[in-house]
């Protein structure tokens, strides 16, 4: 997974973003102003940014300015399209306005790291091991047949695991905004997933709502 700088002087927001992050399996170091942003660079590499522009000391754009060869992406309330358009031409990856949903911006972060060829293309757990790249899983070496929707549902729980995901939520993702099934489609695509990987314990029913992948950081 990613090691991820998150640069926001509100201590809650950063806080929020910075164990939800944690929980999906990357690594996070907090600052809260612009100049401690070169304090951390100058101590550690990281994979990616994200980027407050209202900060103290140096504003994000001022940061932006400075920043090298690492991906970013600006987190910010700041909705107004002259300060987009800034700050992409800055060389920002990505421009995302506060309030936002996390799991969009763990999907924006994925799409990054792809981009830059930082995400994750293996995934293993126990005697799984989960070609992302590939689009193919293996159970103690040998490989499972899944269907490729089967599989965009795997790739959604190991993206997002340790979350718990509502039914309407993974239908979402995993099969897209218009589809017109439903939540129980879910259920009989995670009993084959449960079934053909050994997952009963893995996969674990969250009552009332859905599902979560639970495989520690």
């Amino acid at each position: 997974m990613a090691h991820i700088l998150i640069v926001e002087d509100e201590k809650a927001i950063n806080t929020l973003i910075r164990k939800n992050l944690e929980l999906v399996g990357h690594s996070c170091v907090s600052v809260f102003d612009g100049e401690a942003v070169f304090d951390a660079l100058a101590l550690q590499e990281f994979d990616l940014i994200l980027l407050d522009i209202m900060l103290p000391k140096l504003d994000g754009f001022q940061v932006m300015e400075e920043v090298r060869d690492i991906p970013v992406i600006f987190l910010t309330a700041r909705s107004d399209v002259g300060d987009k358009v800034r700050g992409l031409k800055l060389g920002a990856d990505d421009y995302i306005v506060k309030p936002f949903d996390m799991l969009e911006l763990q999907a924006r972060i994925e799409t990054v790291l792809r981009r830059f060829n930082k995400a994750d293309r293996l995934f293993s757990f126990g005697g799984v091991e989960v070609d992302m790249a590939g689009q193919q899983v293996f159970l103690e070496g040998a490989l499972v047949d899944f269907s490729p929707q089967e599989f965009l549902l795997i790739e959604t729980l190991i993206k997002n695991r340790n979350i718990a995901l509502s039914r309407d939520k993974l239908l979402e993702i995993a099969w897209g905004y218009d589809f017109g099934g439903d939540t129980r489609t879910v259920d009989v695509h995670i009993h084959a997933i449960r079934k053909k990987l050994g997952w009963e314990d893995v996969i674990k029913t969250v009552y009332k709502l859905g599902y979560r992948l639970e495989v520690g950081k």
